[in-house]
Formats: structure tokens, sequence, C-alpha cells
């Protein structure tokens, strides 16, 4: 029986996978990564405003818990986790991440050193005064658009009629798919400025909108320093923001001074506070400065406050340009101006976001006003009707007297039906069929309480009607002229500014790359320790000719070299290690040193050393490289006097490793000994020198499945004895022969 597959559409899987892709891709941009060009909120931001604004929890009225504003925004708009919510809240109350804070919080929000706020059951926040007049004032004025929430159960804003450009003086960061944004804060009142100057002059460039825009101001303050790359950034919505920390110079008692750190970079924010601090550190222990005597973070709620106590004579514009330079007190400011704009992610500059959000001014402002002068004209209407009906009180009371029901009398006003009404005279009839009301206005009469016939009620009602008809006019008037619109655009504007603009905190200004010149270090003689556990040590010269018998009899390696010099560390995985020495705790004979593997890339788990020595000894040394499969070469010493930490020493077949690597400068002879039982004994002069790139050549030839064991290097006239089968055996024994041959078995 033959299956019918007429309804089943073959596709391509890959076609598939690229159209689902991409719909997850612009799922994650549109519905949470990125802000919208034209209130600068995330959805997520977005519907937290709105739920809040909708439980009611305003500026003037009790705190509310973020436990219940995060579970209505999940239940209602948000159904992507309670974690997001709350983060996104908290965020929105943080003042040193936010130039204007959105939500006001009521207990811990976190610091601005990296902790944590509190759980959101313990927490409490509402909406703060700008959010509540300058973000959702109007939303009861058809003023954007409603859609329907996830389960089409409720209805919430597409945008929020933001009257200021959010996505400028609050920034934005997210990462999407493939794309992410980054945009810095900046001054509420130079932004409204900035505003302001595009709506009179629409052709304005971003130069001319820098005029009032002087670059980005950061909650945490601090220094932006390339003021001439602003034009540029500003220009492509792309770039990056070299800013400084501000540091001051406090001099005390006995000329002593300290500097203290008063601002931060924005991107030390948090865990990067603790970082810089142990990277000051970092440079006292490496002896990098010896000017810091004492550091102390005294940061409060009043401010950052970090103090490096210094010693006398101090140069602190040296040691300030070496914060700089080695620390995060100046750092980069990635900035990429994107943001969802008519539906789609785009790059945005400076001019751009603020013509988008012109814009949408416009259009929101539009759409408040048709909607106040629909509800004007809905009251002239009403308000005509009843002055109307003031005038012929009487006619309507005898209408209402004679008739049965409320319909009778709504059908006599409006159509002038008087059938079924008794009237006095035939005069009232006549006049009752030429009222001819409007639905609304004969509602509003029958719904007229009868006190507002008092004279002065109705001369109330006749003020009320001119200024109706005020409205009307202004309303109008805006609605139909460019002009009067943005006057009044500009007049709340400037009433926001007046309320909310706070004081410039970053300063922009051009400034040098920091340089300092690097005090060198003293040179002194150190000895290095270096047991066979793999602990490492530095000890002062004369401790060690102090404990020289107990050094050399405890240790693996024992050497003298210079603080200044590099330690090799040479591994049977054909790898080299290279460690500073100033790197190595200098400490005393009998103090525990460092494992090589907290001090290198070495790991002692997969690789073990084979060769130690400084730097200084090896490059004016050869050194011989013997692996287990018998190749051997000799590599000149200066090939290893580099500067990355780890490297490949040589090269190695596969599956093959190294068994020696020893200093060959003054040796004359070398010996292989193979598991098997065999030496091979032959002059060091049959060996090639080669890069340490190469392989190398065969020493001995092996017997199948034998492979070496140890390599030896012998000098001129001196005897070496090794233990060989529980016995001692002279190497120098060996018969001396060519390499490449098979070697022996000596009778022991």
């Amino acid at each position: 029986m033959e299956t019918k597959q007429e309804n089943i559409v073959r596709t391509d899987y890959s076609e598939i996978m690229q159209k689902s892709y991409i719909d997850y891709a612009m799922s994650v941009v549109i519905s949470r990564a990125l802000p919208d060009v034209r209130d600068g909120l995330k959805p997520v931001q977005r519907r937290t405003l709105y739920d809040m604004y909708e439980l009611g929890i305003r500026y003037d009225r009790p705190y509310r818990k973020c436990a219940r504003i995060v579970g209505d925004t999940m239940g209602k708009y948000h159904p992507h986790g309670d974690s997001s919510i709350y983060e996104a809240l908290v965020v929105m109350a943080q003042e040193f991440k936010k130039g204007k804070t959105l939500v006001d919080g009521h207990g811990n929000f976190g610091s601005i050193e990296g902790d944590g706020a509190a759980a959101m059951r313990y927490t409490e926040a509402r909406l703060e005064k700008l959010t509540q007049e300058v973000f959702l004032e109007d939303l009861d004025k058809n003023v954007v658009d409603f859609v329907p929430n996830f389960d089409e159960t409720e209805k919430e804003p597409s945008v929020l009629p933001v009257k200021i450009p959010n996505l400028l003086v609050n920034g934005a960061e997210g990462i999407a798919v493939g794309m992410a944004t980054s945009i810095p804060p900046h001054n509420l009142g130079e932004v409204i400025d900035a505003v302001k100057a595009y709506m009179k002059d629409n052709q304005i460039s971003v130069r001319g909108l820098m005029r009032y825009i002087k670059g980005p101001d950061f909650p945490t303050g601090g220094i932006v320093v390339n003021k001439d790359d602003l034009c540029k950034i500003y220009e492509t919505g792309t770039g990056k923001l070299r800013i400084r920390g501000r540091v001051t110079t406090e001099k005390l008692k006995g000329g002593k001074k300290q500097l203290v750190i008063t601002e931060i970079p924005y991107t030390m924010l948090g865990a990067n506070i603790g970082k810089f601090l142990n990277d000051v550190a970092s440079l006292v222990e490496t002896k990098k400065t010896t000017d810091i005597v004492d550091i102390s973070n005294q940061s409060s709620k009043e401010g950052i406050r970090i103090v490096l106590e210094l010693k006398k004579d101090t140069d602190v514009e040296n040691l300030t340009n070496m914060l700089y330079k080695k620390t995060r007190l100046e750092d980069t400011f990635g900035v990429n101006m994107l943001a969802v704009a008519d539906g789609r992610p785009e790059t945005l500059s400076l001019k751009q976001v603020i013509e988008h959000h012109v814009d949408f001014l416009f259009e929101v402002t539009t759409r408040k006003y048709k909607t106040l002068l629909g509800r004007e004209l809905e009251k002239q209407e009403v308000q005509e009707g009843l002055i109307k009906a003031c005038d012929v009180i009487d006619l309507i009371i005898e209408i209402l007297r004679g008739s049965k029901n409320r319909e009778q009398v709504k059908k006599c006003l409006v159509e002038g039906n008087t059938e079924g009404i008794r009237f006095k005279t035939k005069t009232s009839e006549k006049a009752a069929k030429k009222l001819q009301f409007t639905e609304k206005q004969a509602t509003a009469i029958l719904d007229m309480r009868l006190y507002k016939l008092i004279g002065l009620e109705i001369e109330a009602l006749q003020a009320e009607y001119e200024q109706t008809m005020n409205n009307i006019a202004l309303y109008k008037d805006i609605l139909d002229h460019y002009d009067s619109m943005a006057e009044v655009i500009i007049k709340e504007l400037d009433a926001i500014k007046k309320e909310y603009s706070t004081k410039r905190r970053t300063s922009v200004e051009n400034a040098e790359e920091a340089v300092y010149e690097e005090k060198k270090m003293e040179e002194t003689e150190v000895c290095f320790l270096m047991d066979r556990f793999g602990y490492m040590k530095l000890i002062d010269k004369n401790a060690y000719e102090r404990n020289k018998e107990a050094a050399c009899s405890e240790n693996r390696y024992v050497f003298t070299c210079m603080n200044t010099d590099k330690i090799c560390l040479f591994t049977d995985s054909g790898k080299l290690h290279t460690i500073k020495a100033v790197d190595i705790p200098l400490v005393r004979f009998r103090d525990k040193g460092t494992p090589a593997d907290n001090l290198s890339n070495y790991d002692s788990a997969a690789e073990q050393i084979l060769y130690v020595a400084p730097v200084s000894q090896i490059k004016n040394d050869t050194l011989l490289f013997v692996t287990k499969t018998s190749m051997c070469k000799l590599v000149e010493g200066r090939e290893f006097d580099v500067a990355k930490r780890t490297i490949a020493s040589t090269k190695l077949a596969p599956g093959d490793e190294l068994i020696f690597v020893g200093s060959a400068g003054e040796m004359e002879q070398v010996v292989l000994q193979s598991v098997g039982g065999s030496f091979l004994r032959f002059l060091k002069q049959e060996v090639s020198t080669m890069k340490k790139t190469s392989i190398g050549v065969r020493g001995m030839r092996l017997a199948e499945g034998d492979h070496l064991e140890h390599a030896y290097l012998l000098g001129g006239h001196q005897e070496y004895t090794i233990t060989f089968r529980d016995r001692p055996y002279v190497l120098n024994k060996v018969r001396l022969a060519k390499r490449d041959t098979k070697g022996v078995r000596p009778r022991v």
C-alpha cells in the first residue's frame, strides 16, 4: 500500500534553520535587548514603569514592596522570569548607574562598590516625580498606541510618551544576537538645549549640537580626555571614550602627601573598584613603585574617596601617570549608539537620535491635542445645549410634566416628536416641535439638577462655555501651525529643565597620553632555590652562604642570579616557561616557597621539569636536547631569550617527549641509556647545532619496543658513576662509538 504524500512540503533543512535563527535573533533584538529610540527604554523597563503607574505607586504615595511590582509585571506583561524584572528595577533606582533615576528605591539597592541589592521581598519602591511627570503623564490622552500583552488579556503601551531624549540622558547597555548597544549618559539640561536648537534649525550639524552637548556626563564624574574624538563618535555613533578618575593631592603633617581619588571612571563601577585596589597593591608588591606607603578605601554613601598615602619627596605627577597607565584609573568606554528605530536596529548619530525624538514629540503632542480638542468639542456641544435649555426652561418643564417616561421626553427634545405629551397650550406644543437638541444635549438636560438654574450657576456655565471656546481656538491653533506646537513643546522642555536639570559632573578636555618614568630596580644578587616538589623562592645571598650545605641538600636546583633576571623552566612536553625573578617571593631561608604553577603557565599535573637556569646563563651557553625516541640536537642558548611567558623549546614528533635538557657548553661527550639496558657514548661534536624549531638527529639506534631512559653529559677527564641494576657503573667505561649506532649492554 502506497502512502499519500501530497500534503508534505519538502524544504531544505538549512533554510528552515536560517529562518528560525533570524526570527529568534530579531525577537531578542526588538523584545529584549535593545532600547527604543523614542523613549530610550527596553521592553522590561517600559513594562515595569507602566505597571507601577497602573498600580498607583506614584511619587507622592507610599512605597510598595518590589516583590509585588515584579509579580504583577511578570503576570501581566513580561513572562520572562522575575530576575530580569527585578534587575531592571534595581538599575533604574541606582543613582550611580543612571543619569536620572526613574524609580525611587527604599531599602538596600546595592552600592557603587558592587554589593548586590537585597532580595525583592525586603525592598520597596515607587515612581520618581520625573518619571511620573515626564514619562507617564499623558497616557490617558491617547498619545501612544496600546497593544495586546503576551496572552491578550491586557493592553500595554508600545512606547511611553517620554518628553525628553531618555536614550541620551540615561544611556543604555544591552547585548543582543550579533550586536550590542553601549550609549553613555548625558546631562539633562544640555540635551534639552540641543533638542530646542534642533527644533529651531533642523539643518544644524552634529558639531552645532555639540555647542550644547559638551560630551557624556557620567553619574560617577571623572574626566573624558579625548575631546577631539567626540565629534567623530557622535557623527558615526561608534568610537571609544577615554575616561580618567579625578585625583587630588592633600598635604599632611611632616611634609607628607596623599593622593585622593574622588571620582572614578564609569567603567570602574562595582567589583572593578576592588580590582583597582588590588592592582595598586600589586604595583607595590612587585616594586614597580616604592612611593605608596598605605592604601585605604574611605568611600561611603557621600561619595568615592580612595586614599593613597605617599612617601616624602614623591613625584606625584609621575605616580599619577603610572596609575593611569597601569590600572583602571584610566579606562576606555566603547560607544555604540545602537537602538530600535522604526522597528529595526540601527546605529544612530547624535543628530539622528534627537531627530527621531523630536518627530516622536510632535506625534505625541499632535495626538494629545487632538484628544483634548475632541473633549472640548464635546463640552461645547453640551454647554450650548444647557445654555439653550436655560432660555426655554419653562417649556422643557412643561414637556417633562406632560410626558410619561424619559424616552418620550428625549424624542421630543431631539426629534420634535410631541406625540403622547400633554401641553397646556397649542403654542407650547408648536414650540416643542422646533427645539432640535442633539442626543448628548438631551441627555445632559435630563441629567441636569435644579440648582443649575440659580442665576450664579447660569453665569458660571456661560464662563465655562467661553473658556471652552478659548480652549478650542487654542488647540486648533496648535494643531494647525508648526510654530505654535513647537512653542508648546519648548515651553514644556523649559519647565522640565528648570525643575530637574543638574550641574555637569564629568569634565571634557584634551589630555596627553599618560607617560611615566619607571624607576629602575636596584640590582642585587640573590640565590634561587627550587625543591623536588616544584616550590621556588629567592633568598638573600648572605643567607645562602650561611646555609649553603642545607640549601644544596634540600633543593633540586640551586644557583645565584640577579633580581632583574628571568628564570627558565624546560619541561618534558617541549615547553619553555619563563618567570621574572622579581615575581618570585624573596623570603627567609626556612620559609616555604611558591609553586611554579602559581607563577607561570607551568602545569605540574601535565608536565615535568627537566632543567632550570637563569636566562643570563643560558643565552651564553649551548643546550643539549634528547627525546625518548633518541632524537638529539644542540641549540644556542640565545634563542631562549624571549619576551613571552611560554614558548615551544623544541619540535617533537607525535607521541615523543623530552627526557633530557642540559648545559653542553663545557662538556665533551654524550652518553645515552635505554630502558632495555643499552648504552651509547659518542662525542658531542657529532650532534648538530640546530634551531629550536627542528626535530634533531638520531642519537642511538634502538631495538624494537625500546626507548631512551636517560642521557648524560661528560666532561674531559672527570669520572662519572651511576647506579645501574643496583650496582655502581662508571659511564667513562662505555666504549666510545659513533652517533646513530647501536648501543652496548654492559656486563655488571
